[in-house]
């Protein structure tokens, strides 16, 4: 038998490390992972004069101005004293709601492969947006007393863990905000069909405490388009609630119009409070997703 080079013997050693710490990972966590790759991490506004380390910019000094950070070295090399600003660096809070809902379990029938529920895509939004947050140096945890906002590796491994066994609840979900930080950001990601006056509710005590964030709506395609015809029994993801009817396309104009109207009013309710508001189908990319949460969030601060 022949010995292995060390060189080789210490590749495999470390590969199966990796493999090893691999699959202790959640596999939330690794698609949450692999999804925020593929976004560009954004500054969310934080690249502005403030209490920082990192040179930010020069500017001219104003009336008022510290003579303490005036860069002599740069004003000698004209007729103008300069500041030498620094980067603005405070981490800030953000607090996620994914709507665990029975709703929430509802997947349409896909013609080509499986398509994930609405649960599945939200929890996976919430916690890639974790990442790219984390990575940004901010503090990120679920409303509730669960899972408090936090930095670091450390907390991705907690929001996984979390997201990944959320308990059973009622058809229709409403976030807890009674422990969400003043001054702090806010995600929610669910369908909303839930009694709007209880989102209502919930971003008007937000918004005493300075709170901005922004909702995204997560449904279904079928949710949208309606394709039902003939016999047809409508059922709640829980059983509670049943329909039958024998001409379900009569109903699909009805529905369509009830649907665009609890929209435009989440949308009024979120243009209210300062948030934004915008809705995504699992039919498509998470990515897309995903990049409006990163935007959106970086416009808020």
């Amino acid at each position: 038998m022949t010995q292995a080079p060390p060189s080789a013997a210490r590749a495999l050693e470390l590969r199966r490390g990796a493999e090893a710490e691999a699959s202790a990972l959640p596999a939330l966590l690794v698609a949450a992972e692999h999804l925020a790759a593929t976004v560009q991490m954004g500054g969310h506004g934080r690249r502005r004069a403030g209490a920082g380390e990192e040179f930010w910019q020069y500017r001219p000094v104003h009336s008022g101005d510290d003579a303490r950070f005036i860069d002599w070295r740069r004003s000698a090399r004209s007729d103008t004293q300069y500041l030498r600003e620094r980067e603005w660096q405070l981490a800030q809070s953000v607090h996620l709601w994914v709507d665990d809902a029975a709703s929430m379990r509802f997947a349409g029938s896909a013609t080509n492969a499986a398509r994930a529920s609405k649960g599945e895509r939200a929890r996976l939004l919430a916690l890639a947006l974790a990442v790219l947050m984390i990575r940004g140096g901010e503090r990120v945890g679920l409303m509730g007393p669960l899972a408090p906002p936090r930095p670091g590796r450390a907390q991705l491994m907690t929001l996984a863990a979390h997201l990944s066994s959320l308990p059973e609840a009622g058809d229709y979900g409403a976030p807890e905000v009674g422990a969400v930080q003043s001054g702090a950001r806010a995600v929610f990601l669910s369908d909303f069909f839930g009694a709007p006056e209880a989102i209502e509710a919930a971003l008007a005590r937000l918004s005493d405490r300075g709170v901005t964030g922004v909702m995204l709506q997560v449904l279904d395609p079928e949710e949208e388009e309606f394709p039902f015809q003939g016999r047809t029994i409508f059922e709640s993801m829980s059983g509670a609630l049943t329909h039958e009817t024998r001409k379900a396309a009569d109903l699909r104009a009805r529905y369509l119009e009830r649907l665009a109207e609890r929209r435009e009013r989440l949308s009024r309710m979120a243009r209210a409070a300062g948030w934004q508001f915008s809705t995504h189908h699992t039919g498509s990319p998470a990515q897309g997703a995903l990049l409006w949460l990163n935007a959106a969030l970086g416009r808020l601060v």
